[in-house]
């Protein structure tokens, strides 16, 4: 496949290098700092990051930038058709209007909170771990996430999955707080606690505290290979979705719907 990379920092570079040894070929790099990218844009101009994506033929797209810039790169890619998975995080509060826009426009996109195999086999165990620790009221929940101190947002979008998915568990956790607590937590508040420190790839608890005992879950990443590696995996079976009819044009679609 023909891909085009819109972010070409350290995960751009990592995506690249997970694709050539896959079999594919990067036919344009594009970002607003690095010097090493094909096509070097101004920050904001979403124009010449499109034109670059048209020039390069590229049959899909894969968006690694940043929260304060993945909105407009999302809204000004989807027209053009090509099948777009986005990594960057951070804007979950904002899957619906897209997915809205991805309808008008024709467009289908692809994101996660996190595109690692073992990060997303994690979510499956956190949930079905929580729906049967839910049954025993005695234990409480809570999460914790160490990422890097680069990392730009806070809580990461894996962190919030990883709540989401509890909540489908302990129904009474209605409520996700994410900062520090100055009292007494309500019973259906969910903490979701993060650190940045650091050149941690990324770790995730999830607690299941009683009387009696804790129980810890824990997925801790190596690298962020394994990032890269399920990004462009994840741009493959799209791609595929798309062709076979298992998902259709015009809309914003998950992990779960994909794999």
């Amino acid at each position: 496949m023909k891909i085009a990379l819109v972010g070409y920092g350290k995960m751009g570079h990592m995506i690249e290098q997970a694709a050539k040894r896959a079999g594919h070929e990067v036919v344009t790099t594009i970002d607003v700092m690095a010097d090493d990218a094909k096509v070097k844009v101004a920050a904001g101009d979403t124009d010449a990051i499109v034109r670059a994506v048209k020039s390069s033929g590229a049959e899909g797209i894969i968006e690694f930038t940043h929260p304060t810039a993945v909105l407009a790169n999302v809204r000004a890619l989807l027209p053009l058709g090509l099948p777009l998975v986005v990594g960057t995080t951070g804007w979950n509060d904002k899957h619906a209007e897209i997915a809205e826009y991805a309808k008008q426009v024709g467009g289908t996109v692809m994101t996660a909170g996190n595109f690692s195999i073992g990060v997303n086999m994690f979510y499956k165990i956190v949930e079905e771990a929580a729906k049967i620790m839910a049954e025993y009221k005695d234990y409480d929940v809570a999460t914790w996430e160490l990422h890097h101190n680069q990392k730009a947002d806070s809580p990461s979008g894996t962190a919030l999955e990883i709540a989401r998915r509890v909540q489908l568990g302990y129904k009474d956790k209605t409520e996700i707080v994410t900062d520090a607590f100055h009292e007494r937590p309500a019973a259906n508040q969910l903490h979701v606690s993060s650190t940045r420190c650091g050149n941690v790839p990324g770790t995730h608890k999830v607690f299941f505290d009683g009387t009696a005992d804790t129980i810890e879950l824990t997925h801790t990443a190596r690298s962020r290979e394994g990032f890269a590696v399920g990004a462009v995996e994840s741009l493959i079976k799209l791609d595929a979705a798309l062709k076979s009819g298992k998902v259709s044009k015009g809309n914003l679609y998950g992990w779960d719907d994909i794999y």
